[in-house]
């Protein structure tokens, strides 16, 4: 999960510029960040089905080990050295750091934002904090794993019913009771309800990953953002009058301005659908978790839209701006290799029917493994060359 995480940070390709970057102080921890490729097309949409899929998943196993150590976390006097401080200050960033994890995971994919900041920049560092105390934990507690794991064979555990359940001898670790009352489930049982749980929540999450039919069995995913039906109604996060858009940003007047180094055109609609027309299968994928299906885009290449202003072979990044006023992303830039990409388009129709509003008519940006959030909709300007 740790490093699909990381993986759904870099699609963002932060290093590019800073409109792309919501954590500008990151420094050294964006060590790995490289160029987000464009190919599969559905890269972005597996690395975040399972972030996000999985984070839910992991929820009765983050339970259940809470659970299981909740006497340590409560002993008393709650610091007895200072080599016990340390210990306890470290098993703080390992509890708290997951819990929030977890909270501020579970409230971005209800999108539901009352977060104090920025949901990228917390989740990104809460996530480093959690991971650093989490590889301090396992090394200081290798050699007690190792000696449970020898205690029993798994196959012992699961045969053993209630019955034949028996208290841990006592020992110095704090979590064995010196009056145990008698078991009232058995370790297969403890097994059985966490692993019965995890399928559950598998069941009733994945769906909104898988698209399609399956998003119907995504019991616990956001509903509502299926804008009707035909060939506009797929998923989205938000309408245009959610951001602001009102009719005259999108109606004939809209105009979308291409820039080049030196050069400067001004298209409207009707030019825009004269230029050439490339047609796309590709799926929307957001950091919230959902996906669509393929959907078939149509509009013009962003190569073709460089050309019209004198840059041909290799284009350069292009910042890309929107008529959406206010907010994180009315702007984005694209790298030079999401550019060249022949399914990159400046998206005009969509499974063969004219952008309704809610997709971001008249124009919006579809590039293959995008972030949904960076595929920009009602698009007016494009600046090739240009960091942002």
């Amino acid at each position: 999960m740790f490093v699909t995480g990381l993986l759904s940070y870099a699609a963002y390709n932060p290093d590019l510029a800073a409109v792309n970057d919501q954590t500008p102080d990151k420094g050294w921890l964006g060590f790995y960040l490289f160029s987000w490729p464009t190919s599969p097309s559905w890269l972005y949409r597996l690395t975040q089905g399972i972030h996000v899929t999985l984070g839910i998943v992991l929820i009765p196993v983050l339970l259940a080990k809470l659970w299981s150590v909740i006497p340590k976390l409560f002993s008393w006097p709650p610091v007895r050295s200072p080599a016990h401080a340390l210990e306890r200050l470290s098993l703080l960033l390992l509890v708290g750091g997951a819990l929030f994890e977890v909270v501020t995971g579970v409230l971005n994919i209800q999108l539901h934002y009352i977060f104090p900041g920025s949901f990228y920049t917390l989740h990104y560092y809460g996530a480093w904090v959690f991971i650093g105390a989490f590889a301090v934990h396992v090394v200081l507690r290798i050699p007690r794993v190792a000696r449970a794991l020898r205690s029993r064979r798994l196959r012992t555990v699961l045969c053993t019913d209630t019955a034949g359940t028996v208290p841990e001898p006592l020992d110095d670790t704090g979590l064995v009771s010196p009056r145990p009352a008698p078991a009232t489930v058995s370790r297969r049982g403890a097994l059985a309800m966490v692993g019965a749980g995890c399928l559950a929540l598998f069941a009733v999450t994945a769906g909104q990953s898988i698209g399609g039919w399956w998003r119907r069995t995504a019991l616990l995913a956001p509903h509502g953002q299926e804008p009707g039906t035909g060939p506009n109604g797929f998923q989205i996060n938000k309408t245009a009058a959610d951001v602001g858009i009102r009719p005259a940003d999108i109606g004939p007047d809209w105009r979308l301005t291409v820039r080049g180094p030196g050069r400067e055109t001004v298209l409207t609609l009707d030019q825009l659908r004269r230029l050439p027309q490339t047609t796309a299968a590709l799926p929307i994928a957001c950091v919230e978790g959902w996906s669509t299906t393929d959907q078939d885009w149509t509009g013009v290449r962003l190569t073709d839209l460089a050309a019209l202003v004198g840059i041909d072979g290799s284009p350069p990044d292009v910042f890309v701006e929107s008529v959406q006023r206010g907010g994180s992303f009315g702007s984005t830039v694209l790298r030079d290799n999401q550019v060249r990409d022949a399914r990159s388009l400046l998206a005009l129709r969509v499974n063969g029917a004219d952008l309704s509003p809610d997709h971001g008519h008249p124009a919006r940006i579809i590039v293959p493994a995008n972030p949904g959030v960076h595929n920009t909709k009602w698009v007016t300007r494009l600046t090739f060359g240009a960091t942002g």
